[in-house]
This record gives C-alpha cells, structure tokens and sequence, in this order.
C-alpha cells in the first residue's frame, strides 16, 4: 500500500520581501518549527510589505510554492487591481503593484541577471524607461473562441444552475489548455477592440455559430485577432476551425457593417490541431491585406502573420535607444557612414529604422515571409541601402558569408527569449563589429550571452526599457565596444 503523502502546510503571518521570477512575490519561510533553515517560498499576486497566510502548494529541497489564503497587513503601497479578471487570466501579474514599483522591480531584475549571470565589468546601469501608456497600450491582442467557459471555484461551489451560456472568447485559463475565461473588457487592448470583440461574441452567440472544441478538434469559430496601429489602422483576423462559407460569410459580413474602422478584415480557415496560421493562407474579405504603423515618417505594413511590437509608442523609445548605442542618428553622421548587421531582424523595423544612417544594413532573420515583409518595408520608404537574408542564423551567419558582404562596423542583435546559439556568438567574436548592441526581451539569456562575448567586448551602456506595464516583462539595450 502506497504511503500517504504528509499535507502541506498552510504558513501563517508570512511576510513578502521582493519580487522575484516570473513576477512572483518572494518570502524566506521555515517550513516547520524543526527546521534548520529558511528557504525560499514564491507566491503569486503579493507584494513586498504584504503579511498573508501562505497555503504551500509544491515543496522542493531548495525553495516551495504557495498562494495567498488571506491577507493579513496589505503592503502600504499595494493598488487595487483595475480589471475584473485580474489574478483569473494569468496576462497580468502585477496589477495590484503601483507602476512605480513596477518599474523598480524590473530595473532590480535587469541589475540581477547581468550581475549574477553576465559578471562581467558593467557601467552605471540607467534608469528603466517607463511607458508612457500603461493601459490600453497593446496594439495586439488574441483571443480564443471555446465551447467550455472558465468557472470559478466560487461559481462551482455555489450550486446554483448556470443560465449563461458555456460558451466563452478569450484567454486560455493557465494550466488549463481546455478551458476558457470569458473577456467582457481588457484594460490593455484598445476600448475599440473591447467593443470589436464583444460584437463577434454576441452574434454568434445569436446565430448560434459553434464555437471550438479543443478536445474534439471542430466548431465554426476558432481564434480572434484583433490590431490597432498608432495611425488608426484596424485589423481582424477571424480564424475559422470548419470550411463553412454561408455562416463564415454570415460573421464577417456583419462585423464589416458595424465597423467601418476596420482597414483589413481578413480570415483563415484552420482545421489543423494546432492554432498557428503562419502556416495557412490568410485571405481578405474586405479592405487590404495589411495595416501600417508610422515610425518618423517610415511606414511599416504589417500583415496577420508579420511581428511587430506589441507596444507601438514604447517600440519607438527602444528603437531609439538602440540607434542612439549604434552612433546611427542620421544627423550626427559623418561621411562614414558604417556598414550594419542586424541579426534577428524580423520584418526588418529596427533595420529599416536606422537606414538613413547607415552605409548599408544586413538583416537577418530565419521566418521567409518575415523577410519578404521587411523587403517590402524597404521598398515602401524608398530605401535601397538594406539586404535582407532568409535562413538560421547560425547558418547563414559564416565566416563566409561575412567575407562576400563586409565586415560590420555595428552589430545589433535582438534575438528571441532563448538568445543566441554558440556558434553565431563565434562568428561574431570571429567578425569583431566595433560596436555590438544587444537588445533583449530576456535579460537572464542575454547577460550569458554577455559573458561569452566578454573576451573581446567591453559593455559600456545598459538601458532597461519597460515594454509591457503591469506584467513581469522588461526589455534591456546594451551596448558592447570592442576592447
């Protein structure tokens, strides 16, 4: 007979130090009176001050995991949480912290990794560039359509008969790939792509449209997209999980009517087991196939598959911050004007963007039709300075390739969470750019990356940039020179 597991136990008055991994909340805990030592508890939604009860949820030899119970002393700076579904959806993680705090937590993390991890010489790191916009700021948002709405604990124990629908459209419950917590509002997406939303919901709900069964794999309506450029422009991809054509042209015809915002009403018929489109045609029921986002009078299009970032204001500070670290401002450059690397370039915006002061801009990206994109970027803004390059980095990146398209003067690199593979930080020790500037969205990989490029680069700036407000997410600029 197997042996019953002892419970954990429930930590009483525990008190909440800092902010830590993932945006959880960190506490140093001993686990029973009998104990040595302390370790380390994380606990979601808390907040450095805070005096909870503490249930421990998962314990390991280093560190445990638990979630509030109940809040004895808030911390004197914690807010109330602006949105309904705070702490449900999972988006958000720190909606309960002023921004301020916010922003001081970011700047700690980015001090952490690169001191802990890079231990490599470092400057004065600046402080974060806050978003000027910390609601409504997303120029992206997807959503998705399911036949098993989210219920709460509450709700289920309640008793009572649900009289609302089971259906739901919006967010993935995390841990819970088959359930769905039903979005009446996002405080991050644009009061217009709240009410877009909302349309599609309720007619379908009134036509009595099937919404998907991840399980089942079936139902009409699939996944939703919704994109609001800083020029106003508005898209919708609405993803279909069956090949329906009366009742899909039914949806699209009368979201087309009701918002004649919408610059590009697109679609996709998806009967795969997976909800990526990058492999699927995307076809326009009416308007164009792409928006545009505006950029100091550069034109970026932007289609349902291309990258963009998130946050269309704060992009512009982060891609001045990294031109600035190039030397690439237009006006201050001299006759020489340096032969550019931009690795992991995307749809080519940071390329495209720091042209003008370039003799020539390389980009490299491994995603075909993200190049094609910065192709045509380039050619919208009439600049005949860049070349762009499909494949893997590591790949395309040789000695080589190096030795037929010149040696860079300027590197700038914004690879994905991961970072960098081995081999491509080789070819660029090998290459030896004067001036390497990284930009990450993972402060953790890159200050690794930091530490292998160390032997022949010193850093000499670092800039946090805070993209994504009231979540634990933060990107940092550094800057490299060649020692």
């Amino acid at each position: 007979m197997a042996r019953k597991k002892k419970p954990l136990p429930e930590l009483k008055s525990v008190r909440i130090e800092a902010v830590a991994a993932e945006g959880k909340a960190l506490a140093r805990v001993k686990m029973s009176e009998n104990s040595d030592s302390p370790i380390v508890l994380f606990i979601p939604y808390g907040a450095p001050g805070d005096i909870a009860d503490v249930q421990v949820d998962r314990k390991k030899n280093s560190y445990a995991e638990g979630h509030i119970t109940r809040l004895v002393v808030p911390a004197a700076d914690r807010v109330e949480p602006k949105c309904p579904h705070f702490t449900v959806c999972g988006g958000c993680k720190w909606q309960h912290l002023p921004y301020h705090s916010q922003l001081r937590w970011k700047q700690q993390q980015v001090t952490d990794a690169l001191q802990r991890i890079a231990k490599v010489e470092l400057p004065e790191i600046n402080p974060i560039l806050g978003s000027a916009e910390v609601w409504r700021y997303r120029n992206k948002m997807e959503y998705t359509f399911s036949n098993k709405k989210w219920r709460t604990w509450e709700q289920i124990k309640s008793g009572e008969e649900f009289k609302d629908s089971g259906n739901a459209l919006g967010f993935h419950i995390p841990g819970a790939f088959d359930k769905v917590l039903h979005i009446d509002k996002c405080e991050l997406q644009t009061e217009l792509g709240d009410r877009i939303r909302n349309f599609i919901y309720l007619r379908a709900e009134h036509h009595g449209f099937s919404f998907y069964d991840i399980r089942a794999n079936q139902g009409l309506l699939r996944t939703l997209m919704i994109r609001t450029a800083s020029t106003g422009d508005v898209m919708v991809c609405l993803v279909f999980g069956e090949d329906n054509k009366e009742p899909s042209d039914i949806i699209l015809k009368e979201i087309a009517d009701a918002f004649p915002e919408i610059k590009s009403l697109v679609y996709v018929v998806n009967l795969k087991l997976n909800d990526s489109i990058s492999d699927q045609e995307v076809i326009v029921h009416s308007g164009r196939d792409f928006i545009e986002e505006e950029m100091e009078g550069l034109r970026f299009r932007i289609n349902a598959k291309s990258f963009y970032q998130t946050n269309s204001r704060q992009a512009y500070e982060l891609y001045k911050v990294a031109r600035k670290f190039s030397g690439l401002d237009p006006e201050n450059a001299g006759e020489h004007k340096p032969l550019v690397y931009d690795l992991y370039t995307g749809t080519g915006t940071i390329a495209n963007f720091v042209a003008r002061g370039a003799s020539k801009v390389i980009g490299i990206e491994y995603v075909p039709e993200a190049i094609e994109d910065a192709k045509v970027n380039a050619a919208v803004n009439g600049l005949d300075n860049t070349l762009f390059f499909a494949g893997d980095m590591k790949d395309v990146l040789t000695d080589e390739f190096i030795a037929e398209h010149g040696h860079p003067d300027v590197m700038i690199i914004d690879p994905p969470r991961a970072g960098m593979h081995e081999d491509v930080v080789k070819v660029i020790l090998n290459a030896r750019p004067k001036v390497i500037v990284y930009v990450s969205c993972n402060p953790a990989t890159q200050a690794r990356d930091l530490a292998l490029l160390d032997r022949a680069y010193k850093v000499t700036d670092v800039q946090p940039v805070d993209m994504f407000p009231h979540t634990h997410h933060v990107e940092n600029v550094v800057r490299l020179q060649l020692r």
